[in-house]
């Protein structure tokens, strides 16, 4: 993907920012897994995605995946003082996790869950994630893509902020 010259000129005037992208449980399985739902784009093609945009628009990446919920917890935890936000994929952990839910609103940054499907689309069980709450939005149903608008909002929203304290 190349850099237009306002991309360039854009993100050498604005700070670059640091944001962690985590994936949750069997999200490692992308591609291969209920293709259906899911696409057959791989987690390292998400991660290719998100980091070509990254790229672009100035923002440093700590990209992650883990099967375990500690993990996921720790992640959020071991970055809350060196990241400007954050994006979160839980998968099954949307719908279970509490500690996922209370670490998120512990973090003072902004969190933006995704999921690759259209939750209200789904079966009941996959319809309502307790994340949702304690994140600042939800970006789902757009495939792979819901990661890239995810970091765009998140930019945006952080750079705003930041702005606006100056």
């Amino acid at each position: 993907m190349a850099v237009t010259p306002a991309a360039r000129q854009a993100s050498s005037q604005t700070p670059r920012l640091k944001v962690l992208v985590v994936h949750g449980p069997n999200l490692n399985l992308l591609g291969r897994r209920e293709p259906q739902i899911y696409g057959t784009t791989t987690l390292a093609e998400i991660n290719e995605h998100i980091a070509a945009l990254a790229r672009e628009i100035g923002v440093d990446l700590v990209t992650m995946q883990s099967n375990s919920e500690g993990t996921i917890v720790d992640a959020f935890q071991s970055h809350m003082d060196d990241v400007d936000g954050a994006i979160i994929n839980a998968a099954g952990l949307s719908f279970s996790s509490v500690s996922i839910h209370d670490v998120i609103k512990a973090v003072p940054f902004p969190v933006i869950e995704v999921h690759i499907s259209n939750l209200g689309t789904r079966d009941e069980i996959h319809q309502h994630s307790i994340l949702t709450p304690a994140v600042r939005g939800t970006v789902m149903g757009l495939g792979w893509r819901s990661y890239t608008a995810a970091l765009r909002a998140l930019t945006e929203i952080v750079r705003e902020t930041k702005a606006a304290k100056r």
